[in-house]
């Protein structure tokens, strides 16, 4: 398994770990023809104040998902991190925000609008805050969701209800600027902020490394950019943390790792894409 998840009990950082077989299904491949994610409806519920820069320290208590409430203090970094690799059989979502979240109810019914099903749920506290992790799987079909359109879905419905009940959270969230109700304490720079690495992974995959700055529709928008240079995406994890977003995805080529030649084309594919420089298309 390439890409690990926090563990309960024990939590650590991400790690390269053992590989997985060599027979991984491709998720997505080919030249994706995505619509970016207007057909998600992510409703903001309140309008965002413009040019506050302030870190809100609430006096009062916040409301939780479960009705009770809490004494806020310095505001946590919120995450959410959503996992192909750990489970065969179930995307694996996890989400923290300190010690401040309930028992995320409305949130896992919101999953179910989407038409999912919450197969298992756990959480775990450790010196970082309450870990939130539940596996979900597609009502339909009973298996992982796969589809960049609706992990994206899945991601912005987390958001928003975060921002919903913890409306504290939108400070430290790039989607505090258009749906929460305080701005981003700080506005980060992409180009500083987007770094892409490729590595060899055995053989027959490559691990594709990304980290800029998050916005919404990144998940579909990074997927397109790969496959449309038709290289294969097999299995990954993507991580909001809060103004950054962190994707690991394996990606191969006809079967293959990727050569030297093609790592480069496809870093520079994501970095031009991501970063807008002024240079022209064919620069590279």
């Amino acid at each position: 398994m390439a890409v690990a998840m926090l563990s309960c009990g024990m939590c650590t950082s991400l790690k390269v770990t053992e590989k997985q077989p060599m027979s991984v299904p491709v998720f997505f491949s080919g030249s994706l023809a995505l619509n970016p994610v207007q057909g998600l409806c992510i409703n903001p519920k309140r309008l965002a104040f413009a040019g506050s820069t302030i870190i809100p320290k609430a006096s009062s208590a916040t409301a939780l998902e479960d009705g009770s409430s809490q004494v806020t203090a310095a505001v946590p970094t919120p995450k959410v991190i959503i996992d192909l690799d750990s489970d065969p059989d179930a995307t694996v979502v996890e989400v923290t925000f300190g010690d401040r979240l309930g028992a995320l109810l409305d949130t896992m019914n919101a999953l179910k609008n989407l038409g999912l099903n919450v197969v298992k749920a756990n959480v775990c506290l450790d010196s970082s805050g309450k870990h939130n992790k539940f596996a979900i799987t597609k009502a339909s079909t009973g298996r992982k969701v796969d589809d960049p359109e609706l992990l994206e879905a899945i991601r912005l419905t987390i958001i928003n209800n975060m921002m919903e009940y913890h409306p504290e959270s939108s400070s430290m969230l790039a989607m505090g600027e258009a749906f929460g109700v305080f701005q981003p304490y700080q506005k980060i720079d992409v180009d500083i902020a987007t770094h892409i690495h490729v590595y060899d992974d055995g053989p027959e995959r490559s691990l594709l490394c990304v980290e800029t700055a998050d916005r919404p529709g990144l998940i579909v928008d990074l997927v397109k950019i790969i496959t449309d240079i038709n290289i294969d995406v097999e299995s990954g994890e993507f991580d909001t943390e809060g103004l950054l977003a962190k994707a690991k995805f394996h990606v191969s080529y006809k079967g293959k790792a990727l050569i030297k030649p093609l790592q480069q084309v496809l870093a520079n594919s994501l970095r031009y894409f991501l970063r807008r420089p002024t240079t022209e298309d064919a620069s590279f």
